[in-house]
């Protein structure tokens, strides 16, 4: 099962049934969903979208967007760190956060396909009840009570290290298998690898970035959250760790 076959579960209701709640105490609710790469964060965000959408009005949107270009990141050594914290433009992020409060804002879009953001995929978002972002990018509230450009609600999506180094590993090969007919993706210059090669190098890409970043930056995250949600193998979720202050 793939994190794109992601189960209905009743781990779903809990955490749409919690966040119900919370929201109840901030009507303009902006949630971080974040958790290590290839975790499935925008899978249980598109999960938690739809289950919140009946009664609350919600929109989901990806950190992705915020990220600077590739070319950017070359002209400064920062590539191979893609996804750390200095890759993405928080004083975009922020200002996007405080503005969406009240008025129309323009969130960036970014293409898995290219490995960029696309300025054809930037969309305008009114003002919700609930507000979805998902990614990395995010740092810890500097107090109890959410500033205007802070979210409200840090969700952070765990799992146990194996799997989500396999599920990375599976995600990269569907890129490359996608790449085959389409010599715009990012993951073309790849294809003259034969495909143990090209795991062999998957692998290098999680241990030598997403792993670091995952220790160094997103794990602390976890600490700090607000709720844990665990996902297992299969693929299903259950809060394991609440810590929003009781009404």
């Amino acid at each position: 099962m793939t994190e794109q076959n992601f189960p209905m579960t009743q781990g779903i209701e809990d955490l749409a049934t919690r966040v119900r709640e919370i929201h109840a105490e901030r009507s303009d609710l902006v949630i971080a969903l974040t958790g290590s790469v290839a975790s499935g964060k925008s899978t249980l965000a598109r999960h938690l979208d739809e289950t919140l959408s009946t009664g609350l009005t919600v929109e989901t949107v990806s950190t992705d967007g915020f990220l600077f270009s590739t070319e950017f990141l070359r002209e400064q050594g920062l590539f191979q760190k893609k996804g750390f914290p200095e890759t993405y433009d928080r004083t975009a992020m922020e200002t996007a956060i405080a503005s969406i409060r009240d008025r129309a804002t323009d969130f960036p879009g970014y293409s898995h396909v290219t490995f960029d953001p696309d300025p054809a995929l930037t969309r305008r978002l009114d003002p919700v009840e609930v507000l979805i972002m998902e990614g990395l990018g995010f740092q810890p509230r500097a107090a109890a009570l959410a500033a205007p450009h802070e979210p409200d609600l840090l969700i952070y999506l765990d799992a146990e290290l194996e799997h989500i180094e396999a599920w990375f590993l599976e995600r990269f090969l569907r890129f490359w298998h996608a790449a085959e007919h389409d010599p715009t993706s990012f993951y073309a210059q790849f294809r003259h690898m034969s495909e143990p090669e090209l795991i062999t190098f998957a692998k290098s890409v999680w241990a030598g970035i997403n792993l670091p970043n995952l220790e160094q930056h997103i794990l602390p995250l976890r600490g700090r959250a607000d709720l844990v949600v665990k996902k297992d193998m299969s693929h299903a979720i259950q809060i394991t760790e609440d810590r929003w202050p009781a009404g």
